[in-house]
């Protein structure tokens, strides 16, 4: 059965886009079907971290406007076979996207047999945001653990809440998880940003993973390439925690301490 995850937050810059890109990869190196959709119309992000912005032909709004197929827009990853990409359109603006042109994309990629559809909602609360979690069955909301973030986050579970297809029809609503990224725990000590308890006791959600500060985010962004799918990075093994959790493994929580220097790091202030 078709699961909708949609990856959303209510601040800009948070990481939704390498969240979604990371997420649908990890799911998909353990062989689940997976399409992840960019639904940031008029910016079109996700194929660039993907590594497939030279392979859009066809967009999203192309598929919805009926010009091309849903196969022809679909981008198959180059490394992971079960993987696909559905790109943004650039120059279109958000109200290029319908609930019903949403809901037949989206019942095409289920009736043709995707474990995962991955959707990378745009920051905020306007009509792109809100079709992008609309029709989902679980949410991940990306937090930076700073208060401006976790505020907007707030503001974002009460539309989940209550402006969804399964809020509207008694469905048991949609399934929250929460995802703090840019985590510093040296910061945190020093009282310059939230804990992860901090997080969890204003927000009221469980944490699915905590992906700590890394260079290696924005080198794999620049690169093309998901940071889940740099092996030596510690926020690649964060992503990996993160999807585990999402597939029902309880693993620890790990990097919310700062690492222990060595003798000669303490020694000569490395």
């Amino acid at each position: 059965m078709t699961e909708i995850i949609v990856v959303t937050s209510g601040k800009g810059g948070v990481g939704k886009t390498t969240t979604s890109a990371s997420m649908a990869c990890g799911l998909a190196r353990r062989g689940k079907r997976v399409a992840v959709i960019d639904f940031d119309i008029g910016l079109r992000n996700l194929d660039l971290i993907m590594g497939c912005e030279r392979r859009v032909v066809y967009d999203f709004v192309n598929v919805i406007n009926g010009d091309c197929t849903l196969k022809q827009a679909l981008i198959k990853d180059k490394r992971l076979e079960t993987l696909h990409v559905l790109a943004a359109s650039q120059t279109r603006d958000k109200d290029a996207l319908t609930e019903d042109g949403v809901r037949r994309v989206l019942d095409e990629l289920i009736a043709d047999a995707f474990d995962y559809i991955i959707c990378d909602s745009p920051a905020g609360i306007e009509k792109g945001a809100h079709l992008a979690m609309y029709f989902a069955d679980r949410a991940v909301v990306v937090v930076n653990p700073e208060i401006s973030s976790v505020r907007d986050s707030d503001r974002i579970l009460g539309l989940l809440a209550s402006k969804t297809h399964r809020s509207a029809n008694g469905n048991g609503g949609v399934k929250e998880h929460l995802l703090l990224t840019r985590y510093n725990p040296r910061r945190v000590a020093n009282g310059e940003m939230l804990s992860v308890e901090d997080v969890k006791e204003i927000l009221g959600l469980d944490v699915i993973g905590v992906v700590p500060e890394s260079p290696d985010v924005l080198a794999a962004s620049n690169a093309g390439v998901p940071v889940i799918l740099s092996e030596t990075s510690d926020a690649a093994v964060a992503y990996q925690d993160a999807v585990a959790r999402l597939l029902g493994e309880e693993l620890p929580l790990r990097f919310l301490e700062e690492p222990k220097r060595g003798f000669f790091a303490r020694m000569f202030g490395g």
